[in-house]
């Protein structure tokens, strides 16, 4: 008979007690590093490194392929759900300072890379340019997970300084991922027929398109990034406010899921097959989710709870409300810590552990980590700009000294200026898939990238993606209310009659 089934089995007693026993610790250092160290994520990653190739090697080595696979579908829905909360009025209204900061993000970690590796260390050209590149991205999935293991003290989505964060981290990514024109949670070896732009750089030829190579995923990404609103504004929104949004009130949850997963898989099937990044690709989905219902007060989405939506006949439940009734579960206590596991199963830690790579690992992470908090220092340089405009604009009003009230405020204003400029900084560091992704695609696809160049590029995405969420943590920890005050803290939604853009909950 053909063997057209699975054969069914029972697993071994020892494979299951591996299983149980992974996903508790799982959960036991998450606990234990979020009480210590304020980034329970660290703690997962440590799991993936014991319990996977870098190590113990305790998961046998198809299982560790399946959660790395079900590790990326997770880190799709985090950064999914980071669009769905996204405040994109804020977004819109901060978007220059978005672009100057990450800009700043993805310039000087190549800058000071070239400074250090390639004038101090003695590594060539292109290596500095593809380790540069690796540390240039900031980890969405990192971003997005600290958002929200803050949100219980902070709503820092709804903070000036966390819209700034967030759209300054999705367009870091989305030019480190320019880098690579699919990007595949299986492993390389297996997938050399979706080849990235690093891993091209090793294959090219006198006749290449290097224009087009890297030109592509360029295109599509700002594509995507105008057609986006566009078509969502003037046919997308409209055809569903007009037709459709009135008849999910009848099916309130299920029509949702039915609608997120369509716009989803859409959003990454097109982002994925056009060279840009299905992280990219779901970001939009969730953006656009927010945007497509009614702001309107008779609106069926807008509604004051969860239980309004589902018990009234003519409301229905928002799509944020969806995910947190169906997906939110299943994300954060299964796949969420397989994708930070999986980090740990791509770390090469037994090779980290030699005098020369820890040195200059180190320096080289300090760096870095330099280079990324320094996009934090555009925060004061708009208050001081934002200020001086409004002084001009004064200039007319007769001139009085300011009152000693208004003294302290204004010293206060700067405080806070200055410690939304550390949170904006510390959370640009941590660097995580992205960097390890594009680091080990120029080390193992291209023959540019040194054994030593690979090593301490590693040791700095390692160090960054500790260092980062810890130093948030502990700053929401000690200045959580501070962090909600002021220009640069909670901001106030627009009105309904000029939103162009809201959450699609009130």
């Amino acid at each position: 008979m053909a063997n057209g089934f699975l054969p069914y089995h029972e697993p071994g007693t020892v494979q299951i007690l591996i299983i149980v026993s992974f996903f508790f610790f799982l959960s036991l250092a998450k606990w234990f590093s979020a009480k210590i160290i304020h980034a329970g994520i660290i703690g997962q990653i440590a799991v993936g490194i014991i319990y996977g190739v870098p190590l113990a090697n305790i998961l046998e080595h198809t299982w560790q392929e399946t959660f790395l696979a079900l590790g990326y579908v997770g880190l799709i829905l985090i950064i999914f759900e980071g669009g769905l909360g996204t405040r994109v009025d804020l977004l819109k209204q901060n978007f220059t300072l978005s672009m100057v900061g990450a800009t700043t993000g993805v310039c000087f970690p190549i800058a000071l890379s070239y400074l250090l590796l390639y004038l101090g260390f003695g590594y060539g050209a292109v290596e500095t340019f593809i380790i540069g590149a690796a540390l240039s991205a900031t980890s969405l999935g990192t971003t997005f997970a600290v958002i929200s293991s803050a949100s219980s003290s902070v709503n820092l989505a709804e903070t000036r300084v966390g819209s700034v964060l967030v759209s300054a981290a999705v367009i870091d990514d989305v030019v480190g991922l320019v880098m690579l024109r699919y990007i595949n949670p299986i492993p390389l070896k297996n997938h050399a027929n979706k080849p990235s732009v690093i891993g091209d750089l090793g294959k090219l030829t006198p006749t290449t398109n290097l224009g087009w190579l890297i030109g592509r995923p360029i295109v599509a990404s700002i594509g995507m990034a105008i057609t986006t609103p566009i078509v969502t504004k003037w046919i997308f929104a409209p055809i569903f406010r007009k037709y459709i949004e009135y008849h999910f009130a009848r099916f309130d949850h299920i029509s949702n899921i039915i609608l997120m997963i369509l716009v989803l898989s859409a959003f990454i099937a097109i982002a994925g097959f056009t060279g840009t990044s299905v992280l990219f690709g779901a970001f939009l989905a969730g953006v656009f989710m927010t945007y497509i219902p009614s702001k309107r007060p008779e609106g069926p989405f807008v509604v004051m709870s969860r239980e309004q939506g589902e018990r009234e006949d003519d409301k229905s439940p928002t799509f944020v409300h969806t995910f947190e009734k169906y997906f939110l579960g299943p994300q954060e206590y299964l796949m969420e810590p397989l994708f930070f596991s999986s980090i740990g199963f791509a770390i090469p830690f037994l090779d980290l552990w030699t005098g020369k790579g820890i040195w200059r690992g180190v320096v080289y992470t300090l760096l870095m980590a330099f280079a990324k908090f320094i996009v934090g220092i555009w925060v004061p340089i708009w208050q001081l700009t934002m200020g001086n405009k409004s002084r001009k604009q004064a200039k007319g009003e007769k001139k009085r000294k300011p009152s000693h009230e208004e003294q302290i405020e204004h010293r206060n204003q700067w405080r806070r200026a200055w410690l939304a400029a550390a949170l904006l900084g510390s959370a640009m560091v941590a660097r995580g898939e992205i960097g390890l992704l594009i680091i080990e695609i120029g080390h193992n696809e291209t023959p540019y990238v040194s054994d030593d160049g690979f090593i301490t590029g590693v040791w700095a995405i390692l160090l960054n993606t500790i260092i980062g969420p810890v130093t948030v943590g502990l700053m929401v920890r000690f200045y959580g209310s501070k962090l909600e005050e002021g220009d640069w803290g909670l901001q106030s939604p627009l009105p309904v009659e000029s939103q162009e853009i809201g959450h699609g909950a009130v």
